[in-house]
């Protein structure tokens, strides 16, 4: 007998949500790029499920294949002998083109999945722009779970190419691309997640509780490294028509403002979905406020706690056991009380206000309309709600080369300077590469070793750079040892370059070679000189060993006369300095009798005037006359 109002309350729950959230809905998509044949070749788009693992911040290449039975991939393939596991070892994967019609689109990909499909193209039925294929609310979520492979939606044009090229035996090659599916602006990454405090909701509520309790950890780790999290819970308004109704009533707060459906679909018995809204309501305020004292990831931890703790089968699901685990975590309670408020008034509550208003799409982020949905850098995720995949989609997030530590590590993604030190420049001998490890590959960058900047194009070469930069590998400059004497290329008086020093010619990189300025006679050219060729120099003697050799002039003179001129030297230099004192000394008196003369006459002009004054005053006099 209660099937007619449940019915009702539920299509005017409907309306509310249509009219709440009018918008727009943004598909999100990847790119397809057609390899072979020839005449396919090109990039297409295609839409992304919102189930299976997409391979956000990556490629998969692969091979297609048309099956030539179980076109809509309903049934299991076993039934029709049909495998898409690769035959040989290390071939290229397999995608599955399948058929759309008959079944649920998570049917078909499970179905592909088990034949070894790596990824599922779906051709659509329709001439019509791409739509998103979700998962089903509740029949045919049983393999939801299981799905690990990406499935797309591509056009009916594309489709039907792609088919006819396939079935003519054609070798049809496809790049499945990811790379800029999201965002990745800088080295922060924001990301929202829309979700429900409703634990009785079937299969999806069990999927985003499990989600929860399993990236908990993650979410922390980046939630302390200052990577921020959102957390929005979608709410609906009920039809102003019905805001008296019993069933406004019972699902909705604040007169029929904020609403959500009944957990069990039943009025009669267990929650409603006002319930709903107030536990709603309540994590997020614990998230405003954990966030306010600068500890955001404690709303996981509340989370996963209230969902232990306060289960609607446990009939717990009330303020007061919210209120426990609040205060188990060590937050202000009345804080959160407050920040609750009345959900009996008549009036707008600001916190659930804002959540409807984000609800709504603006700049390229469409209308939050299916949940779960985790936003990341305003770009909606699609996909299974998967620990690993999740991360791997925030990872894709961050711009190449900023990823945090967690993005790098073996279980998210493969160190690919680990495999021929990914084909970048490296320096075995003092381990230095050019090589950088990133979520999305690998980047060949000249890297920064204890302060000093190497330059380069990071695949054939890199050279140290600036001020020390002789200290790491002599700067890439020759160096050679010889006689316990080192002669280097290399100089920290220049930023870069390599010049063999004075006595040496060459390249200054690969070698220095010693000039021999005894043969090339281009020194120690002097009478009676003698030269001997040495590393990086010479010595040049005079015939005489009273002669000494002047290297400057490329001569000899005579010791005597080097001394007598020596000795002239000095005393034209002490003369000098005595001139100077002196002059020094008539300067200092002459000023020093000014002042004191300057200073005696002002003295005196106070007590008598002095000739000048009294003739300047005699004129002032006269000339006042005149004026009179």
């Amino acid at each position: 007998m209660r099937r007619g109002p449940v019915r009702w309350a539920v299509a005017a729950l409907v309306l509310a949500m249509v009219g709440a959230a009018a918008g727009r809905f943004v598909v999100e998509k990847n790119s397809l790029r057609v390899t072979s044949p020839e005449e396919l070749k090109g990039k297409y788009e295609c839409a992304i499920g919102n189930f299976g693992v997409p391979q956000y911040g990556g490629t998969l290449h692969g091979w297609v294949e048309y099956p030539k039975s179980n076109k809509k991939a309903c049934k299991s393939f076993d039934d029709f002998d049909i495998s898409f596991k690769s035959t040989r070892s290390g071939g290229r994967p397999k995608f599955v083109l399948i058929d759309r019609g008959d079944c649920y689109f998570t049917t078909k990909a499970w179905n592909a999945q088990n034949a070894g499909a790596a990824a599922v193209l779906v051709v659509d039925d329709k001439v019509e722009p791409l739509i998103t294929m979700d998962n089903p609310e509740d029949a045919g979520t049983e393999h939801l779970e299981n799905i690990t492979i990406p499935s797309v939606l591509i056009t009916n044009k594309l489709g039907n190419d792609l088919k006819k090229s396939a079935e003519n035996g054609d070798m049809v090659s496809v790049l499945l691309d990811w790379r800029e599916s999201l965002p990745h602006p800088d080295e922060r990454v924001e990301y929202e997640f829309w979700t429900n405090s409703n634990d009785e909701c079937g299969p999806k509520c069990d999927m985003q509780m499990d989600f929860v309790k399993s990236f908990r950890g993650t979410a922390q780790i980046l939630e302390k490294k200052g990577y921020t999290q959102f957390t929005h819970y979608i709410t609906w308004y009920c039809p102003e028509a019905f805001v008296v109704s019993k069933q406004c009533k019972s699902q909705c707060i604040n007169h029929g403002r904020y609403c959500a459906p009944d957990p069990e679909q039943d009025f009669s018995k267990g929650y409603d979905g006002k319930d709903v809204v107030v536990q709603n309501l309540h994590q997020i305020c614990v998230f405003k406020v954990a966030n306010e004292s600068g500890k955001p990831w404690l709303w996981w931890d509340y989370v996963h706690d209230f969902s232990i703790r306060c289960p609607m089968k446990g009939k717990k699901y009330t303020h007061e056991c919210a209120i426990d685990v609040i205060k188990s975590l060590g937050l202000d309670d009345e804080k959160i009380n407050k920040c609750v408020g009345d959900p009996e008034a008549d009036e707008e509550n600001p916190i659930l206000k804002a959540e409807q208003d984000a609800q709504i799409g603006h700049g390229k982020r469409g209308d939050v309309t299916i949940l779960p949905t985790l936003v990341i850098n305003n770009g909606q995720y699609r996909g299974k709600l998967d620990k690993s995949a999740v991360l791997k989609a925030v990872c894709a997030g961050f711009e190449e080369t900023t990823e945090p530590a967690i993005c790098l590590s073996e279980d998210v993604q493969t160190n690919e300077c680990l495999d021929n030190n990914g084909g970048c420049w490296q320096d075995k001998d003092n381990n230095v590469t050019a090589c950088k490890d990133t979520f999305r590959g690998r980047v060949c960058e000249c890297p920064v070793v204890k302060g000093i900047k190497f330059v380069g194009d990071g695949y054939t070469n890199c050279e140290a750079s600036g001020i020390g930069r002789c200290e790491i590998n002599n700067g890439g400059c020759w160096k050679e040892t010889k006689n316990g004497k080192t002669i280097s290329a290399c100089s920290n008086e220049v930023t870069e370059g390599c010049k063999c020093p004075p006595g040496f010619r060459g390249d200054g990189v690969k070698s220095c070679e010693d000039i021999n300025e005894c043969k090339e006679k281009s020194v120690c050219q002097c009478k009676g000189c003698s030269c001997e060729n040495t590393w990086g120099s010479y010595e040049c003697s005079c015939g005489d060993s009273n002669m000494l050799y002047m290297r400057e002039h490329d001569t000899c003179i005579s010791k005597e006369a080097t001394s007598a001129v020596g000795w002239s030297f000095l005393w034209v230099i002490f003369f000098g300095l005595v001139l100077a004192g002196v002059g020094a000394y008539a300067v200092y008196k002459y000023r020093l009798r000014s002042y004191m003369d300057s200073e005696i006459r002002a003295i005196m002009a106070q007590y008598m005037p002095l000739d000048n004054q009294e003739a300047a005053s005699q004129h002032h006099a006269v000339a006042h006359a005149e004026d009179i």
